[in-house]
């Protein structure tokens, strides 16, 4: 009887009554309870060994497939040079310098330096490197390399070896050749120049299917960038004594003379140390060496990866069809 009044009381109906029970069923099912959720993955246990099974031999196929890649690397320094005369004399007769075009600021090398840097990335530079040395065909349509014969393994799809002729599928407005942009993006895929601001030191590095070819580039790139320096300071030093000793013709006071016969005298410095000097912005401080074992590929890493993946899948998997065998009793109840 109490019962009874009870819900008369509070006007409980069967049917909120009913509703009550259900609202406290749902939030049963709505707390997720760890152990619970370690049961499921246990009993699912299979599913996810499975998978990732799966998963780890498809990633060791993959490391396995890819080519040994080498990376040769030399340290460089910014080339100085005796310039403390050059200096003073900017600093007397820096008016008359400038005006007979030539400029002898301080600090030359520190600017060469930077300058050089930039010419070593830049399109033009890489581009007429690449053609020099005849380097298209080895960066673009490679795909490893045969360490018993030292050759290059062709990519058959990019390039016919015994035709000598390019022969990629490639929509336009690209052509079956590489373009100079592309090769030139490529390029710096696999060379990296890079410098210490505590230092100033700079490395340069290659990464290649061939060790031979790699240290071989790293070389040819040191070189290049110190022969165009060199003949970039040449030609402006010419043209700067022809002007000079033009306007050396023209005058007859001997306090401008004298000055233009010092600024002709530091110029010829200038060509003399640009005739003597191989290493003429960038002094190499250790050289790059054949690499004996090989930078890429991580093979170790990407089979772990392959095992992180195959078992974090394998478990949303499994978590997932727990979750919606259990949101269907729920809409059950």
């Amino acid at each position: 009887m109490k019962d009874k009044s009870l819900i008369e009381n509070y006007q409980i109906t069967p049917e909120l009554l009913h509703e009550l029970v259900s609202e406290q069923q749902s939030k049963k099912y709505e707390e997720i309870d760890f152990f619970e959720l370690c049961h499921a993955t246990w009993k699912g246990k299979w599913l996810i060994i499975g998978i990732t099974t799966a998963f780890v031999m498809l990633s060791t196929l993959y490391a396995i497939s890819l080519p040994n890649l080498y990376k040769a690397e030399a340290l460089l320094a910014p080339a100085t040079e005796e310039q403390g005369g050059m200096n003073g004399l900017a600093s007397k007769l820096g008016g008359l310098a400038s005006l007979a075009g030539v400029n002898l600021g301080g600090g030359g090398s520190v600017d060469n330096t930077a300058l050089g840097l930039q010419i070593m990335k830049s399109r033009v530079f890489i581009n007429k490197f690449i053609e020099q040395n005849k380097l298209l065909i080895p960066l673009m349509a490679t795909e490893g390399w045969d360490r018993d014969s030292n050759e290059f393994i062709y990519d058959s799809e990019i390039y016919d070896i015994d035709n000598h002729k390019w022969v990629r599928k490639i929509k336009a407005p690209f052509k079956s050749k590489p373009s100079p942009q592309e090769s030139y993006k490529y390029f710096n895929k696999i060379v990296k120049v890079r410098q210490d601001k505590a230092s100033t030191m700079i490395t340069v590095s290659v990464t290649q299917y061939s060790p031979l070819v790699a240290k071989e580039w790293v070389d040819l790139l040191v070189k290049a960038i110190n022969t165009e320096m060199k003949e970039r300071d040449l030609i402006e030093a010419r043209r700067s004594v022809a002007y000079l000793e033009k306007q050396l013709a023209l005058t007859k006071v001997s306090e401008v003379r004298n000055v233009l016969y010092q600024l002709i005298e530091e110029q010829a410095k200038t060509i003399m140390f640009a005739n003597v000097r191989d290493e003429y912005v960038f002094k190499t401080i250790d050289p790059a060496l054949i690499p004996e074992l090989k930078a890429e590929p991580k093979r170790g890493m990407i089979c772990l990866l392959g095992l992180f993946l195959g078992v974090a899948i394998g478990t949303s998997i499994n978590l997932a069809k727990y979750f919606k065998v259990r949101s269907l009793k729920r809409s059950d109840v």
